[in-house]
């Protein structure tokens, strides 16, 4: 809420500084800018993600800069990802097996890289393995439209 909050104990309303509310804007946006970052980044390496920063990235921008966030929104090869996660959590399957394939890989790169100290890699398995589970779990296709752009 620009220009006020809501007290946490009494859930009044209460009037807020400009100055402090511009710090956290200014936050907000430069942690999403860092998400951005890190999403260009997994665009280029195997075993970074990207589509996850640029959800971050979309929650920052909700909260400094709407215009960076239609921006992300509006990009069409990751706009509608973004968009199925926030509106129905949804993962379509070719993204579910790159992030599987590179989950794999990067369990792969750990295991040869420590090889033959066995912990690091039951670590990072059971890490890997949730994280995979997780991503493996959620919907594939959207709810009863059919249609993940399509407004609530």
């Amino acid at each position: 809420m620009i220009g006020g909050t809501v007290d946490r104990r009494s859930g009044a309303r209460r009037r807020v500084p400009d100055d402090r509310i511009g710090w956290r804007r200014h936050g907000w946006r430069a942690l999403g800018l860092a998400c951005v970052a890190l999403g260009i980044i997994g665009a280029v390496l195997p075993l970074m993600p990207t589509t996850i920063f640029l959800i971050l990235a979309a929650g920052c921008f909700a909260r400094s800069s709407p215009a960076l966030e239609r921006r992300l929104l509006d990009h069409p090869r990751f706009g509608p990802l973004i968009l199925g996660w926030r509106r129905e959590r949804v993962i379509p399957v070719r993204a579910k097996i790159m992030a599987c394939t590179g989950m794999a890989f990067g369990l792969a790169l750990l295991a040869w890289r420590t090889w033959p100290r066995v912990w690091p890699i039951a670590g990072g398995g059971v890490v890997i393995g949730l994280c995979a589970a997780y991503v493996l779990m959620q919907r594939s296709t959207p709810g009863r439209d059919g249609d993940i752009r399509a407004g609530p």
